[in-house]
């Protein structure tokens, strides 16, 4: 899909449809609407007395051959109301709008923006929405596969005065949005078309073509390095486990700059061990090496928008599985960083592998933390599926990562790390145990077990269990991964 800039005025480009979109109780049409409504002779306003036109959040109006316009059909996309409305909404806008049409035929979009959002912002939102919104999960359908594409999106009507600032705006959010169309992709994987060998091998192949610096660790190296809580959880599977080590390097790095760590949980398929999971929807476990194909897509993207400071990504990578060589509940494992860990529940394994893989991020140098896993489904019970569970250290560290979750449209909700919760993972064979004590709480013990390894490092743990993967599509997405998290950890990277 191409997406571009276009300076004419917008009526007079030919397209399958115009998008722009309405807020609610917007009773008297100003600006661009008052210009389509006069061309249309009040066909607008007519809409909006007989309250067709509410303009409430992601409503859909479809108006055919509107008088005035180039293109074949307008639709009119609900805002809610405007003390609500941010730049970011304009992503679901956009997104929601390129699925409606993309199932109706259309092949060429224009999107018009409204007299407050015209700018670079405004720009790079509806680019990563648009993105977004054309993925689809049905890869490996052979039959009545959705086959029916938006060819071209114009973006009309922004301050031609930006041009350079626009253009690197749209550029920018190109690039993070194939980012998260290639996490999502892996994520969507089935996990006999994914091990962790595939996945080390789509991770180089992907470095290569970026330009970044790969390492794979094998079963030996894992060995030697002493990663025990890795091999604890890979033990199980006939399939070898693999660290994968991606760096990004700045061309001028400054001395003394912060070095970032990404360390992503990717079990590419969990059983969950001797403590094996319910049969029902198991075949969705595939997705638990969500956090470490968000970081790929992490690196992907940085890579091409080069910010300033280092970037260090490590991705334990193993399967979940419950052989005659699987660990036991009551085992006792050896982390890399030297504590012991008894082993209360092997479906708790995401934090075994984080556990090295945090530790070995800061042994290669990382002075500041930030994990993705799937990692609980207390975060569940807790926020749903509308926020991720943010936890960190210190909160200055959380609040401006959460700064950025704001800035990039991903609700994330700062969780607790108060110190009782530390009580609950406390061992009396072990140092510590892989799942708390007490009743609830489980994604606050389940982070406070990674805070262990991440020990003095500022560091942000992101539970993305439930917001990694939706089962029923969205008006702006498809089924299937959400990519989420990706765009804030982008952005966090380049305001570091």
């Amino acid at each position: 899909m191409q997406i571009q800039l276009d300076t004419q005025p917008y009526a007079s480009i030919q397209a399958d449809a115009l998008v722009t979109y309405v807020f609610d109780q917007e009773n008297k049409l100003d600006g661009v609407l008052a210009e389509i409504d006069r061309a249309a002779d009040g066909h607008l306003a007519s809409l909006v007395a007989g309250g067709e036109l509410s303009g409430k959040p992601l409503e859909l109006v479809l108006v055919h051959f509107p008088g005035g316009l180039a293109a074949q059909r307008l639709l009119l996309v609900g805002a809610g109301k405007p003390a609500k409305f941010a730049t970011s909404d304009l992503r679901k806008i956009a997104g929601t709008a390129l699925r409606y049409l993309k199932s109706r035929g259309a092949k060429k979009l224009v999107f018009l923006p409204r007299e407050g959002e015209r700018g670079p912002e405004a720009a790079q939102a509806v680019v990563e929405g648009l993105l977004a919104a054309d993925f689809e999960s049905d890869k490996y359908r052979t039959e009545e596969k959705n086959s029916k594409e938006i060819q071209s999106v114009s973006l009309a009507g922004f301050h031609s005065g930006l041009g350079t600032n626009l253009a690197a705006a749209i550029e920018q959010g190109r690039v993070i949005g194939e980012a998260q169309t290639f996490a999502r992709d892996l994520i969507n994987e089935p996990s006999n078309r994914l091990t962790p060998r595939m996945l080390a091998e789509r991770a180089e192949a992907m470095a290569r073509e970026a330009g970044l610096t790969i390492d794979i660790l094998d079963e030996r190296k894992i060995a030697e390095l002493k990663m025990g809580a890795l091999i604890g959880v890979a033990q199980g599977s006939a399939e070898p486990p693999r660290v994968i080590v991606v760096r990004y390097t700045p061309e001028n790095p400054r001395p003394g700059a912060p070095v970032l760590g990404l360390v992503g949980k990717a079990i590419t398929f969990d059983t969950g061990g001797i403590s094996i999971k319910p049969a029902a929807n198991m075949e969705k476990m595939k997705y638990d090496m969500g956090g470490g194909a968000t970081m790929l897509g992490v690196m992907r993207a940085l890579a091409a928008l080069k910010p300033a400071i280092p970037v260090i990504a490590v991705i334990p990578a193993t399967e979940n599985m419950p052989g005659g060589k699987a660990q036991k509940p009551g085992d006792v494992v050896v982390a890399m960083s030297g504590k012991t860990i008894e082993v209360i529940n092997t479906d708790a394994e995401g934090r075994l592998i984080l556990a090295d893989g945090l530790c070995y991020a800061r042994r290669l140098g990382a002075t500041h933390l930030v994990d993705a896993a799937t990692l609980t489904g207390a975060i569940e019970v807790a926020l749903a599926n509308v926020n991720v569970g943010a936890f960190g250290t210190p909160r200055e560290y959380l609040d401006k990562f959460l700064e950025s979750a704001r800035a990039a449209g991903e609700k994330m909700w700062p969780m607790p790390l108060d110190d009782e919760y530390e009580e609950m993972i406390k061992s009396t064979i072990a140092d510590i145990r892989n799942t708390g004590s007490g009743k609830g709480g489980g994604a606050v013990t389940a982070a406070w077990f990674l805070k262990e390894f991440a020990e003095d490092t500022p560091w942000v743990h992101l539970d993305i269990a439930a917001t990694c993967w939706v089962d029923e599509g969205r008006l702006w997405l498809a089924k299937g991964p959400t990519g989420v998290a990706l765009r804030s950890i982008v952005d966090f990277a380049l305001k570091m």
